[in-house]
């Protein structure tokens, strides 16, 4: 019952314009950031790690440029919810759009690799910049609660995305190729692996990091092609997309060369912005066992 409510309560939050949510979200950064002290130990050791040549005051005004921005990232997403799509295509522009469409043309599709930056969950509104005789897979991770799993599956096919849990893609991507439809899935690819998957690792950030390589599995064994979203905060509530060409053929490349290349793109994009990126996320809570 109080899932309901709460769904309810966001929902009709989710009709009110962006100026007037923004002020939730300052009032959100407030109580984050010097009242509730959310995750701060997390974030200032990740950020310390991630960039041992700043100074403490620099990593302090990053760190509150971050719990800004994801307080921004919160009523951004819900607004997503009853945005129409002639507002999200103002606020969230996609450059290069040719890159992809060069690819669908060619009869293939393909994959996009990004991470947990700017406003991810804004890219699900890509739809509306593709045919719609081209499927776009969003993958995400099942949440335990029904009533918050359907309201975020609503949210995310608002504009004609399809999200599909992540353990389903490889079903979804073998049907497509099946019945010959064009699809073009994105993958996150900063995901934190779990214990059993950890057979990866690369230096990200200045730290031993573990990196799932499923993105790699899937674009080698159809030998798909891969391109990296790079998404600018041009000001609030406004970002422009970049999309840029990874990799035209995979199955070309040495086991663990796309991951490399993908997870060091982000990790670029990461550097000239570091706010807008998920530093709350226990991204290094696993370490390599040596032998």
């Amino acid at each position: 019952m109080l899932s309901k409510i709460l769904y309810g309560i966001v929902w009709v939050l989710s009709l009110l314009p962006l100026r007037v949510l923004y002020l939730f979200a300052d009032v959100c950064y407030v109580l984050l950031y010097y009242v509730i002290g959310y995750r701060r130990k997390v974030v200032m050791m990740n950020l310390k790690n991630s960039f041992p040549d700043k100074s403490e005051a620099e990593l302090i005004g990053i760190a509150k440029g971050f719990y800004h921005h994801l307080c921004d990232f919160f009523v951004e997403s819900y607004r997503m919810w009853n945005m129409s799509a002639e507002e999200i295509k103002r606020r969230c522009v996609f450059n290069n759009n040719e890159v992809v469409q060069r690819y669908l043309k060619e009869g293939r599709s393909l994959i996009v690799v990004l991470g947990h930056y700017g406003n991810w969950e804004w890219m699900a509104s890509y739809s509306l910049w593709m045919s719609k005789d081209v499927d776009f897979f969003t993958l995400y991770k099942p949440l335990h609660n029904l009533v918050f799993d359907n309201m975020m599956h609503q949210i995310r096919s608002r504009f004609g995305a399809k999200p599909v849990p992540k353990n389903d893609v490889l079903r979804e991507i073998v049907n497509n190729r099946r019945i010959g439809r064009l699809f073009f899935a994105a993958f996150i690819g900063d995901q934190t692996p779990n214990a059993a998957n950890l057979n990866f690792w690369m230096e990200f950030l200045h730290q031993d990091t573990p990196v799932l390589i499923g993105t790699e599995k899937i674009a080698r064994k159809f030998n798909l092609p891969v391109v990296s979203l790079r998404m600018r905060k041009v000001k609030r509530g406004y970002y422009e997309v970049d999309i840029m060409d990874l990799c035209n053929n995979p199955d070309a490349l040495e086991p663990g060369e796309l991951t490399r290349m993908h997870t060091h793109m982000l990790e670029r994009y990461i550097q000239e912005k570091p706010e807008l990126w998920l530093w709350s996320h226990r991204r290094w809570k696993h370490k390599r066992e040596i032998n």
